[in-house]
């Protein structure tokens, strides 16, 4: 069996940086506050959050007055 790995540059236009830097933000945010909020019902209440809930929470965390940013990047990441 032979193992090969391949090693790519990429090399963003400033625009793309700019896009890049809120998604990464963005993500980075979300799964901070979830890894919190799910970690606050385990001590609280010794009950586990969902994938499902946790994506309801991601849905109103957008719609939130100091949140709107979350909706900007893609739907992707």
């Amino acid at each position: 069996m032979v193992k090969r790995a391949y090693r790519y540059r990429f090399y963003p236009t400033p625009g793309q940086m700019e896009n890049l830097a809120k998604t990464f933000g963005c993500v980075r945010y979300v799964y901070n506050r979830a890894l919190a909020e799910r970690r606050r019902m385990w001590s609280q209440e010794q009950r586990r959050i969902s994938h499902a809930e946790t994506d309801l929470m991601l849905t109103g965390w957008k719609r939130g007055p100091d949140t709107l940013w979350l909706a900007e990047p893609s739907k992707g990441p």
